[in-house]
């Protein structure tokens, strides 16, 4: 049956920054299936030549609003791995902790604010205060919950001003990690259980759609790789972040801003969903038991189910973060000052997973600490390509559904990856070439 289609969803809404879909199918034949990404180039890697290894986290963190945390711990560990900077164990804790609490903010967002939405047929959060205020109530303590470890631990829940190179300026105090504590026991646990109530009550909304596909992330034979550890491809196993180049590959397209990037395949896929199907096996009971309850299983190949694993994250981080204030709390807090007598000048490589998958930044500093060369690789620029993939597979699969149920699949897909977009743009080489 020959079948056209045009479709053009105009800045995509409910994502972080601009973002354009079209499709086009003539004659049951599918010419274009594209995120097309339309934000302006940001330069942040020219912003960084000539700036001292003090400045580079806190111009970075800038890099985004909501993943501010995660681009300042990457960049606090490049500097740190270029100049031979240690930091002590409990800097390390601290740091652990800040990262939980960012993916818990974030993850919480994301699946109530942006996805719940979608699965309750509803075009945005706002008409649903009424009707669901409760599971509103909900979203917005475990939201302040994770701020508040962000407040607490590092100066404020945006762009951080304590952790520094080599360590902190202001650690916490014994009572405001255990109030910490406290809140998490008593309302991140209950709220991330009816939270898991709450969207496997809703999982009959999620698509059923299937593509397999290479998944990118950290791993780390300690722990659920959040922080540290290698890189790890669910293709082709383990390397060393130092050699996240060969990984990442990155390419340019005429109809994307942004950078896309592939490596084993056509492309591949970071965030959640990735971190969850490589890493399963070292996330806490409590998550684990969440993933059961979601119908999550090793190996799942739906990108829908991103936000599940999501869900899944964030039972694992509340409960990872109890376990971390109880450790810092027998190990006893020290003031400590941060190291930052570099032991040599040279190149560093630094790796994070922030909420939306494995984040690089790179750096070459000169002898007197300043940054010569920066490049940052960004999840949503890695994700880019496996979104174009998934959409090519999907169109086809759903092309007799009324054209504003395809639209509505397409909204979804695009939003199960959690896009930030803006992010994604932060540099393109551009050559004019004179054609007369």
């Amino acid at each position: 049956m020959s079948k056209n289609l045009d479709i053009n969803v105009h800045h995509l809404t409910r994502v972080e920054g601009h973002g354009n879909i079209v499709v086009n199918m003539r004659d049951g034949k599918l010419e274009r299936a594209e995120l097309e990404i339309v934000e302006a180039m940001r330069y942040f890697e020219a912003m960084l030549k000539g700036r001292s290894f003090h400045e580079a986290a806190i111009i970075t963190s800038r890099i985004c609003g909501i993943c501010s945390l995660g681009h300042q711990m990457t960049s606090l560990k490049t500097t740190e791995d270029a100049l031979g900077l240690e930091i002590s164990k409990q800097t390390l804790l601290l740091r652990k902790l800040l990262v939980n609490g960012a993916t818990l903010q974030s993850n919480i967002l994301h699946v109530y604010f942006l996805v719940a939405p979608d699965l309750l047929g509803a075009p945005s959060v706002f008409p649903l205060v009424p009707t669901h205020r409760e599971v509103i109530l909900r979203a917005l303590r475990m939201k302040r919950l994770a701020n508040d470890i962000g407040d607490i631990v590092s100066g404020r829940a945006v762009h951080p001003i304590t952790p520094v190179p080599g360590g902190f300026t202001r650690i916490p105090t014994v009572g405001e990690l255990k109030e910490i504590k406290r809140k998490l026991i008593e309302e991140g646990l209950p709220d991330v259980k009816e939270t898991v109530a709450t969207i496997k009550s809703l999982a009959g909304g999620i698509p059923n759609f299937t593509r397999k596909t290479e998944y990118i992330s950290l791993k780390n034979k300690d722990e659920y790789a959040l922080y540290d550890g290698d890189i790890f491809s669910s293709d082709t196993g383990v390397n060393d972040v130092h050699n996240y180049r060969e990984m990442t590959n990155e390419f340019v397209v005429r109809h994307s801003t942004s950078k896309h990037a592939k490596h084993n395949r056509t492309s591949y896929m970071v965030g959640a969903l990735a971190r969850w199907n490589n890493n399963y096996d070292q996330m806490t009971e409590l998550s684990q038991a969440a993933a059961e309850q979601l119908g999550l299983t090793p190996k799942t190949y739906n990108p829908y189910m991103n936000n599940v694993a999501q869900v899944v994250e964030c039972a694992h981080c509340i409960e990872d973060s109890i376990k971390i204030i109880d450790e810092l709390l027998a190990d006893g807090l020290k003031d400590e000052k941060p190291n930052q007598t570099p032991t040599k000048y040279g190149t560093g490589v630094g790796s994070t997973e922030v909420p939306r998958g494995i984040l690089y930044h790179e750096y070459e500093y000169d002898r007197r600490g300043n940054i010569m060369k920066a490049n940052c690789i960004i999840p949503t620029g890695q994700n880019l390509a496996n979104i174009d993939d998934d959409m090519k597979k999907l169109v086809p699969e759903i092309i007799e559904k009324p054209k504003e149920d395809i639209i509505k699949h397409l909204e979804m897909l695009v939003r199960a990856y959690d896009p930030c977009i803006s992010c994604s743009v932060h540099m393109l080489n551009v050559e004019f070439i004179n054609e007369d």
